[in-house]
Protein backbone atom coordinates (compact mmCIF):
# COMPACT_ATOMS: atom_id res chain seq x y z
CA UNK A 1 0.00 0.00 0.00
CA UNK A 2 2.69 2.56 0.90
CA UNK A 3 4.42 1.36 -2.46
CA UNK A 4 1.32 2.23 -4.18
CA UNK A 5 0.63 5.29 -2.60
CA UNK A 6 4.33 6.28 -2.80
CA UNK A 7 3.80 5.74 -6.45
CA UNK A 8 0.59 7.80 -7.15
CA UNK A 9 2.69 10.69 -5.05
CA UNK A 10 5.52 10.64 -7.98
CA UNK A 11 2.36 10.13 -10.73
CA UNK A 12 0.88 13.08 -9.75
CA UNK A 13 3.99 15.40 -8.95
CA UNK A 14 5.03 15.00 -12.36
CA UNK A 15 1.61 15.34 -13.77
CA UNK A 16 1.42 18.81 -11.96
CA UNK A 17 5.09 19.70 -13.65
CA UNK A 18 4.06 18.79 -16.96
CA UNK A 19 0.81 20.97 -17.04
CA UNK A 20 2.41 23.93 -15.48
CA UNK A 21 5.27 23.66 -18.23
CA UNK A 22 2.23 23.42 -20.95
CA UNK A 23 0.27 26.28 -19.60
CA UNK A 24 3.79 28.40 -19.18
CA UNK A 25 4.87 27.43 -22.85
CA UNK A 26 1.24 28.11 -24.39
CA UNK A 27 1.58 31.32 -22.57
CA UNK A 28 4.96 31.97 -23.66
CA UNK A 29 3.91 31.82 -27.20
CA UNK A 30 0.50 32.67 -27.77
CA UNK A 31 1.90 36.63 -27.99
CA UNK A 32 3.48 36.29 -31.06
CA UNK A 33 5.11 33.62 -33.50
CA UNK A 34 8.46 34.84 -33.09
CA UNK A 35 9.63 35.05 -29.37
CA UNK A 36 12.34 37.56 -28.57
CA UNK A 37 15.92 35.86 -28.84
CA UNK A 38 16.93 37.05 -25.02
CA UNK A 39 13.28 35.00 -23.79
CA UNK A 40 15.55 31.93 -22.45
CA UNK A 41 15.65 29.31 -20.08
CA UNK A 42 17.79 30.12 -17.30
CA UNK A 43 20.03 26.98 -18.55
CA UNK A 44 18.56 23.73 -20.65
CA UNK A 45 16.54 21.61 -18.78
CA UNK A 46 14.97 18.40 -19.06
CA UNK A 47 11.12 17.80 -19.22
CA UNK A 48 8.72 15.34 -17.98
CA UNK A 49 6.22 13.92 -20.94
CA UNK A 50 4.92 10.76 -21.51
CA UNK A 51 4.80 9.62 -25.05
CA UNK A 52 8.82 11.77 -26.59
CA UNK A 53 11.40 10.46 -25.31
CA UNK A 54 14.66 12.64 -24.29
CA UNK A 55 12.60 16.14 -24.16
CA UNK A 56 15.42 18.65 -23.27
CA UNK A 57 14.53 22.79 -23.03
CA UNK A 58 17.37 24.58 -24.44
CA UNK A 59 15.45 27.77 -25.02
CA UNK A 60 11.60 29.16 -24.33
CA UNK A 61 11.73 28.61 -28.69
CA UNK A 62 13.91 24.98 -28.78
CA UNK A 63 13.21 21.74 -27.66
CA UNK A 64 15.33 18.45 -28.56
CA UNK A 65 14.45 15.22 -28.34
CA UNK A 66 13.53 11.79 -29.56
CA UNK A 67 11.59 10.44 -32.28
CA UNK A 68 7.64 10.90 -32.00
CA UNK A 69 6.46 7.20 -32.86
CA UNK A 70 2.56 7.29 -32.64
CA UNK A 71 -0.09 9.89 -32.73
CA UNK A 72 -0.47 10.36 -28.99
CA UNK A 73 3.60 11.73 -29.31
CA UNK A 74 2.58 14.50 -31.97
CA UNK A 75 -0.54 14.91 -29.52
CA UNK A 76 1.68 15.93 -26.95
CA UNK A 77 4.07 17.91 -28.89
CA UNK A 78 0.94 19.84 -29.95
CA UNK A 79 -0.20 20.05 -26.48
CA UNK A 80 2.68 21.57 -25.36
CA UNK A 81 2.56 24.77 -28.24
CA UNK A 82 5.39 22.78 -30.93
CA UNK A 83 4.54 24.21 -34.36
CA UNK A 84 7.53 23.07 -35.74
CA UNK A 85 9.50 19.76 -36.07
CA UNK A 86 12.72 19.70 -37.40
CA UNK A 87 13.92 15.78 -38.33
CA UNK A 88 17.69 15.45 -38.63
CA UNK A 89 17.66 11.64 -38.36
CA UNK A 90 17.43 9.69 -41.62
CA UNK A 91 14.34 8.04 -41.66
CA UNK A 92 11.78 9.57 -43.43
CA UNK A 93 9.20 12.01 -41.78
CA UNK A 94 5.71 11.07 -40.59
CA UNK A 95 4.63 13.83 -42.49
CA UNK A 96 0.55 12.90 -42.30
CA UNK A 97 0.75 12.32 -38.56
CA UNK A 98 2.23 15.61 -37.73
CA UNK A 99 -0.23 17.78 -40.23
CA UNK A 100 -2.79 15.93 -38.28
CA UNK A 101 -1.72 17.75 -35.87
CA UNK A 102 -1.31 21.06 -36.94
CA UNK A 103 2.41 20.51 -36.95
CA UNK A 104 5.01 21.38 -40.20
CA UNK A 105 7.63 18.75 -40.74
CA UNK A 106 10.72 19.62 -41.69
CA UNK A 107 13.71 17.36 -42.69
CA UNK A 108 17.41 18.13 -42.40
CA UNK A 109 19.24 14.50 -41.82
CA UNK A 110 22.97 14.73 -40.57
CA UNK A 111 25.20 11.78 -39.60
CA UNK A 112 26.88 10.71 -36.53
CA UNK A 113 29.84 12.51 -38.10
CA UNK A 114 29.65 15.40 -37.24
CA UNK A 115 27.35 18.18 -39.11
CA UNK A 116 28.39 19.93 -42.43
CA UNK A 117 28.58 23.55 -42.32
CA UNK A 118 25.68 24.11 -44.84
CA UNK A 119 23.63 22.27 -42.59
CA UNK A 120 24.26 23.63 -39.87
CA UNK A 121 23.45 27.17 -41.41
CA UNK A 122 20.08 25.81 -42.37
CA UNK A 123 19.65 24.77 -38.71
CA UNK A 124 20.21 28.02 -37.69
CA UNK A 125 17.94 29.50 -40.61
CA UNK A 126 15.28 26.96 -39.62
CA UNK A 127 15.00 28.40 -35.58
CA UNK A 128 15.41 31.47 -37.14
CA UNK A 129 12.68 32.06 -39.22
CA UNK A 130 10.05 28.59 -39.07
CA UNK A 131 7.46 29.20 -36.51
CA UNK A 132 8.45 28.82 -33.07
CA UNK A 133 8.56 26.92 -30.90
CA UNK A 134 10.58 24.38 -32.60
CA UNK A 135 11.23 20.52 -31.49
CA UNK A 136 14.46 18.90 -32.93
CA UNK A 137 14.58 15.17 -33.27
CA UNK A 138 16.38 11.94 -34.09
CA UNK A 139 15.83 8.66 -33.40
CA UNK A 140 16.79 8.64 -29.69
CA UNK A 141 16.99 11.88 -28.96
CA UNK A 142 20.33 11.37 -27.07
CA UNK A 143 22.93 12.10 -29.96
CA UNK A 144 22.44 13.99 -33.02
CA UNK A 145 19.59 16.01 -32.51
CA UNK A 146 20.77 17.71 -28.94
CA UNK A 147 24.15 18.48 -31.24
CA UNK A 148 21.80 20.04 -34.13
CA UNK A 149 19.53 22.05 -31.66
CA UNK A 150 23.21 23.22 -29.62
CA UNK A 151 24.48 24.40 -33.02
CA UNK A 152 21.42 26.03 -34.23
CA UNK A 153 20.51 27.71 -30.95
CA UNK A 154 24.31 28.78 -31.23
CA UNK A 155 23.96 29.94 -34.53
CA UNK A 156 21.19 31.90 -33.87
CA UNK A 157 22.58 33.65 -30.78
CA UNK A 158 19.88 31.79 -28.23
CA UNK A 159 22.23 30.49 -26.07
CA UNK A 160 26.18 30.49 -25.22
CA UNK A 161 28.81 27.66 -25.29
CA UNK A 162 28.48 27.12 -21.91
CA UNK A 163 24.49 26.19 -22.46
CA UNK A 164 25.26 24.17 -25.46
CA UNK A 165 27.78 21.93 -23.28
CA UNK A 166 25.03 21.46 -20.83
CA UNK A 167 22.41 20.52 -23.26
CA UNK A 168 24.98 17.58 -24.36
CA UNK A 169 25.29 16.31 -21.01
CA UNK A 170 21.39 16.74 -20.10
CA UNK A 171 20.58 14.51 -23.32
CA UNK A 172 23.58 11.98 -22.42
CA UNK A 173 25.44 12.37 -25.65
CA UNK A 174 28.27 9.82 -26.15
CA UNK A 175 31.52 11.30 -25.56
CA UNK A 176 32.40 8.36 -28.41
CA UNK A 177 30.62 10.88 -31.13
CA UNK A 178 33.78 13.38 -31.90
CA UNK A 179 32.25 14.34 -34.61
CA UNK A 180 29.20 16.06 -32.95
CA UNK A 181 31.07 17.51 -30.17
CA UNK A 182 33.34 19.17 -32.74
CA UNK A 183 30.58 20.70 -34.68
CA UNK A 184 28.91 21.96 -31.11
CA UNK A 185 32.35 23.45 -30.25
CA UNK A 186 32.95 25.16 -33.69
CA UNK A 187 29.44 26.71 -34.10
CA UNK A 188 29.21 30.56 -33.38
CA UNK A 189 26.53 33.10 -33.85
CA UNK A 190 25.96 34.23 -37.55
CA UNK A 191 25.05 37.56 -39.17
CA UNK A 192 21.60 39.20 -39.32
CA UNK A 193 21.84 38.57 -43.19
CA UNK A 194 22.94 35.04 -43.07
CA UNK A 195 19.73 34.22 -40.48
CA UNK A 196 17.59 35.55 -42.42
CA UNK A 197 18.25 34.90 -45.99
CA UNK A 198 15.33 34.22 -48.05
CA UNK A 199 14.09 31.44 -50.26
CA UNK A 200 16.00 28.78 -47.99
CA UNK A 201 14.31 25.11 -48.64
CA UNK A 202 12.80 23.71 -45.33
CA UNK A 203 12.21 20.39 -47.10
CA UNK A 204 9.25 18.33 -45.46
CA UNK A 205 11.28 14.91 -46.82
CA UNK A 206 14.99 15.55 -47.81
CA UNK A 207 16.82 13.45 -50.03
CA UNK A 208 18.70 10.84 -48.29
CA UNK A 209 21.31 8.53 -49.65
CA UNK A 210 20.85 4.77 -49.89
CA UNK A 211 23.31 3.48 -47.36
CA UNK A 212 22.06 6.07 -44.96
CA UNK A 213 18.32 4.38 -45.11
CA UNK A 214 19.67 1.19 -45.02
CA UNK A 215 21.36 1.89 -41.38
CA UNK A 216 18.08 3.06 -40.16
CA UNK A 217 16.68 -0.29 -41.69
CA UNK A 218 19.36 -2.02 -39.67
CA UNK A 219 18.60 -0.78 -36.28
CA UNK A 220 15.10 -0.99 -36.45
CA UNK A 221 15.22 -4.83 -37.11
CA UNK A 222 17.46 -5.44 -34.49
CA UNK A 223 15.52 -3.55 -32.36
CA UNK A 224 12.80 -5.34 -33.09
CA UNK A 225 15.11 -8.52 -32.49
CA UNK A 226 15.51 -8.00 -29.49
CA UNK A 227 11.91 -6.89 -28.46
CA UNK A 228 11.01 -10.47 -29.44
CA UNK A 229 13.95 -12.26 -27.94
CA UNK A 230 13.02 -10.57 -24.96
CA UNK A 231 9.54 -12.01 -25.28
CA UNK A 232 10.52 -15.49 -25.63
CA UNK A 233 10.70 -15.06 -29.18
CA UNK A 234 7.02 -14.49 -30.10
CA UNK A 235 5.41 -11.43 -31.27
CA UNK A 236 5.14 -8.10 -28.25
CA UNK A 237 1.75 -8.18 -26.69
CA UNK A 238 1.67 -4.38 -27.93
CA UNK A 239 3.53 -5.07 -32.09
CA UNK A 240 1.47 -8.68 -32.52
CA UNK A 241 3.08 -8.07 -36.23
CA UNK A 242 6.40 -8.48 -35.19
CA UNK A 243 7.42 -11.96 -36.85
CA UNK A 244 10.78 -13.59 -35.47
CA UNK A 245 11.49 -15.17 -39.05
CA UNK A 246 10.40 -11.89 -41.37
CA UNK A 247 12.55 -9.19 -38.87
CA UNK A 248 15.28 -12.32 -39.20
CA UNK A 249 14.86 -12.26 -43.15
CA UNK A 250 14.77 -8.29 -43.44
CA UNK A 251 17.62 -7.81 -41.56
CA UNK A 252 19.87 -10.21 -43.57
CA UNK A 253 18.32 -8.47 -47.03
CA UNK A 254 19.26 -5.02 -45.42
CA UNK A 255 22.79 -5.83 -45.16
CA UNK A 256 23.46 -7.82 -48.90
CA UNK A 257 21.97 -4.60 -50.23
CA UNK A 258 24.37 -2.55 -48.10
CA UNK A 259 26.83 -4.79 -49.57
CA UNK A 260 26.00 -4.21 -52.96
CA UNK A 261 25.81 -0.33 -52.43
CA UNK A 262 29.40 -0.55 -50.95
CA UNK A 263 30.97 -2.17 -53.57
CA UNK A 264 28.97 0.13 -56.06
CA UNK A 265 30.44 3.69 -54.47
CA UNK A 266 33.78 1.91 -53.87
CA UNK A 267 33.13 2.42 -49.85
CA UNK A 268 36.74 0.08 -49.09
CA UNK A 269 37.63 -3.16 -48.85
CA UNK A 270 37.18 -2.57 -44.73
CA UNK A 271 33.95 -1.95 -45.35
CA UNK A 272 32.99 -3.96 -47.45
CA UNK A 273 34.68 -6.73 -44.75
CA UNK A 274 32.78 -5.73 -41.65
CA UNK A 275 29.44 -6.13 -44.13
CA UNK A 276 30.68 -9.73 -45.21
CA UNK A 277 30.95 -10.71 -41.53
CA UNK A 278 27.41 -9.47 -40.55
CA UNK A 279 25.82 -10.76 -43.41
CA UNK A 280 27.36 -14.36 -42.22
CA UNK A 281 25.64 -13.63 -38.76
CA UNK A 282 22.36 -12.52 -40.20
CA UNK A 283 22.40 -15.58 -42.29
CA UNK A 284 22.71 -18.23 -39.50
CA UNK A 285 20.90 -16.26 -37.70
CA UNK A 286 17.88 -17.06 -39.71
CA UNK A 287 18.63 -20.50 -39.70
CA UNK A 288 18.23 -20.44 -36.10
CA UNK A 289 15.96 -18.33 -34.85
CA UNK A 290 12.90 -20.25 -36.83
CA UNK A 291 13.45 -22.45 -34.27
CA UNK A 292 14.19 -20.39 -31.16
CA UNK A 293 10.82 -20.73 -29.63
CA UNK A 294 10.96 -24.50 -29.13
CA UNK A 295 14.48 -25.19 -28.57
CA UNK A 296 16.58 -23.35 -26.07
CA UNK A 297 20.08 -24.13 -27.86
CA UNK A 298 18.50 -22.39 -31.25
CA UNK A 299 17.71 -19.80 -28.61
CA UNK A 300 20.95 -19.51 -27.53
CA UNK A 301 22.58 -19.36 -30.72
CA UNK A 302 20.19 -16.88 -31.84
CA UNK A 303 20.98 -14.00 -28.79
CA UNK A 304 24.66 -14.93 -30.10
CA UNK A 305 24.22 -13.61 -33.49
CA UNK A 306 22.47 -10.74 -32.62
CA UNK A 307 24.82 -9.89 -30.09
CA UNK A 308 27.64 -10.40 -32.37
CA UNK A 309 25.85 -8.35 -35.24
CA UNK A 310 25.29 -5.42 -32.61
CA UNK A 311 29.00 -5.50 -31.79
CA UNK A 312 30.02 -5.92 -35.05
CA UNK A 313 27.90 -2.73 -35.86
CA UNK A 314 29.30 -0.89 -33.01
CA UNK A 315 32.53 -1.24 -34.10
CA UNK A 316 31.95 -0.24 -37.56
CA UNK A 317 30.11 3.01 -36.75
CA UNK A 318 33.62 3.89 -34.72
CA UNK A 319 35.50 3.21 -37.60
CA UNK A 320 33.65 5.31 -40.12
CA UNK A 321 30.69 6.35 -38.79
CA UNK A 322 31.46 8.41 -36.04
CA UNK A 323 34.67 9.82 -36.86
CA UNK A 324 34.59 13.59 -37.27
CA UNK A 325 35.20 14.36 -41.08
CA UNK A 326 35.92 17.13 -43.61
CA UNK A 327 32.77 19.26 -43.95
Amino acid sequence: MGMFLGQTFKAAIAAVMLFIFIGNTLIAHSAADQPEKNASVPRPQRMPTRHVPNFVQLHDRVFSGGLPENDEAFAELAALGIRTIISVDAALPDVDAAERQGLRYVHLPHGYDGIPTERSLELAQAVNQLPAPIYIHCHHGKHRSPAAAAVACLGAGLINKNQADQTLRIAGTGPQYRGLFASVADAHPLSDAALNQSGVAFPSIADVPAMAQLMVDLETRLSHLRRIAANDWEPPANHPDLDKDHQALLLMEAFVEADRIARQESLGDDFVEQLQRSIANAKELRQSVTRASLDRSAAATSLRRIEEISHDCRACHQQFRDVPSDH
